[in-house]
């Protein structure tokens, strides 16, 4: 993967928002001591720079294909970020705490487009459960344990009583809202309703 260095500069210093900005101890590569650098988190690339105000990062790490987790160091509140394969390198850090260690590991833990994936998967079978329903369109019944099941009845409810609700959850400001159909108020259950419904 090519990256311009130019683009790169750009867009770790512009004013769009970090994930994780802060001070760590990075130790070196070849020379094991550890040098003070300021670090910006910007989706799954990691910068690092001299100062907090410098204009150009002295270089990025790419978290694809990494883990983040402690290591045994001289340094306390120590970290690592390592990369599958013989000849990767693994970035040591070290925080000045041990809330910014767990903060840190947390965000770049977090930061890959591989995690993003499987959180994007999550939320779309969510959203589908929430479409087909709690028992995926059964209507009045769920077969899970410890749950509520209608009892069969000789006459069926009024459907004017039962609330209607949308096979597909509206939105308003980005947020799933419960909806009544037919537009009309819920109506309250009453002592009746409750005589065909009982503990599975």
């Amino acid at each position: 993967m090519k990256l311009n260095e130019r683009s790169l500069a750009f867009y770790a210093t512009c004013d769009s928002p970090a994930d994780n900005a802060g001070f760590l101890y990075k130790r070196g590569e070849r020379h094991t001591a550890y040098h003070r650098r300021w670090f910006v988190l910007k989706g799954n690339m990691l910068f690092y720079f001299e100062e907090r105000e410098s204009r150009e990062p002295v270089g990025v790490i790419v978290l694809e294909g990494c883990n983040v987790e402690v290591c045994e160091s001289a340094e306390e509140f120590a970290f690592a970020i390592r990369f599958s394969g013989t000849k990767s390198r693994t970035y040591v850090l070290a925080a000045e705490s041990q809330a910014a260690m767990e903060s840190w590991m947390k965000s770049l833990s977090r930061a890959s487009f591989d995690y993003m994936r499987v959180v994007v998967r999550e939320l779309e079978k969510q959203l589908e459960e929430m479409r087909l329903g709690p028992t995926g369109g059964c209507g009045g019944c769920r077969e899970s344990s410890g749950s509520w099941k209608m009892k069969p009845s000789g006459s069926e409810r009024s459907p004017e009583r039962l609330l209607a609700l949308p096979a597909v959850l509206p939105k308003e400001n980005g947020c799933a809202v419960w909806n009544n159909v037919r537009h009309r108020a819920p109506t309250m259950l009453s002592e009746e309703d409750f005589d065909g419904i009982s503990p599975t």
